[in-house]
């Protein structure tokens, strides 16, 4: 790599919802030539990809919690982590800093801004999050996933640019791939993801629900699922009780390759996770995690389901009987899953980090020079 390239620092929290967004940027700006380095928590550091020639570094962060000594922790560790990136800035010099929101991406934007380096905000969801929302006033760019953000002072919106979320350059390859073969009394393949760690209720409704369909449905059905360790070997003996061909396992590595061979998505609506599908063009069924106050994995789903690209399940009504209604359905009638597949690509950006890419490019290189007016349409706005 160029010793005089000009240095990016992104930085991002340690869970994949930030970080392969990250990552994605990560490649398109080493692909320009850029030199990049990475500021993340302790988390980060176990996401290998940046492990590939890209320096990491492990700042201090803390995350909101409710009561009051946990929020005096929580700013004691941004202060430290403030701390240790205006020392990491010293020794960087960077041209600009992209921050992927989260705490742990707070003390390095913060630092760059205090000392009047360019910074760039990235916001995933269809809701700003808290750091991003403290942060926002002062960064020259705010670019955002969807068409439309809540949580975004109106003065800021005009350094707003829609960029989409960026993905993997595999999962990006799927944009312009066809929905696969699907027949009136073919097979229907299902994947099902509940997160980093695979949520309880897939594998406590999936296996029911596919134990009440007929014969004949249930042969038609091929399933694969991310279980939660403690549980995968009771939802296997479950999926094989039931006359099911069925493929479990605690993480996938080849998420790409699922989403390419699947008819129909059933997981939780993080931000990656409905990008990743919609860039894919494959029709899901959305359970959004019910316990963010600001609810937005809701939202995230909800830009989906606007389209018709997705159906949108509350985890109180993701029932036996409603699911199995649904399924039901699809099988009858496959057309439905083939038009939802092709609304649910129009949401897909797979073009994002190259879109996120130039955004960068025009600041470092002086281009961008007036935050106050509208990003010019040639780098990146739709």
């Amino acid at each position: 790599m160029n010793a005089e390239a000009k240095q990016i620092l992104i930085t991002a929290g340690g869970t994949g919802g930030h970080m392969f967004p990250a990552e994605a940027l990560a490649r398109d700006l080493i692909g320009r030539g850029y030199r990049v380095a990475l500021a993340t928590d302790v988390r980060g550091k176990k996401y290998e990809p940046f492990a590939d020639g890209i320096p990491v570094y492990v700042l201090k962060s803390g995350a909101a919690k409710s009561g009051i000594f946990s929020k005096i922790k929580t700013v004691l560790a941004l202060g430290i982590g403030v701390l240790q990136a205006r020392k990491l800035l010293d020794k960087l010099k960077p041209s600009v800093v992209v921050g992927f929101g989260g705490y742990p991406s707070f003390p390095a934007v913060q630092a760059a801004q205090k000392k009047n380096i360019p910074t760039i905000i990235h916001e995933s969801n269809a809701i700003l999050g808290r750091a991003n929302a403290y942060l926002a006033p002062k960064a020259d760019r705010i670019a955002v996933a969807w068409n439309s953000i809540s949580g975004l002072d109106e003065s800021d919106s005009v350094r707003v640019v829609i960029t989409g979320n960026p993905v993997r350059p595999d999962i990006a390859a799927l944009y312009n791939k066809p929905y696969p073969a699907l027949e009136q009394d073919g097979v229907l393949r299902i994947f099902i993801m509940g997160g980093s760690l695979g949520a309880n209720i897939f594998g406590e409704i999936l296996p029911q629900v596919v134990d009440n369909l007929s014969s004949a449905h249930k042969q038609r059905l091929e399933i694969v699922q991310q279980c939660r360790e403690e549980n995968i070997e009771d939802v296997r003996k479950a999926y094989k009780e039931a006359g099911i061909k069925a493929e479990l396992a605690t993480f996938f590595d080849n998420v790409a390759e699922r989403l390419e061979n699947c008819h129909l998505f059933i997981g939780r609506s993080g931000a990656s996770t409905v990008s990743e599908v919609a860039t894919a063009g494959r029709p899901a069924i959305f359970v959004p995690y019910p316990h963010h106050k600001d609810q937005q994995q809701k939202r995230n789903a909800d830009a989906v389901f606007d389209v018709g690209g997705a159906w949108v399940m509350t985890q109180d009504g993701f029932t036996v009987e409603a699911l199995l209604a649904r399924i039901e359905t699809f099988l009858q009638n496959p057309e439905v899953l083939f038009n939802a597949a092709e609304n649910a690509r129009a949401c897909g950006k797979p073009d994002a980090a190259r879109k996120l890419g130039n955004v960068v490019t025009a600041l470092a290189s002086g281009w961008d020079k007036d935050a106050n007016k509208t990003f010019d349409l040639t780098q990146g706005r739709d």
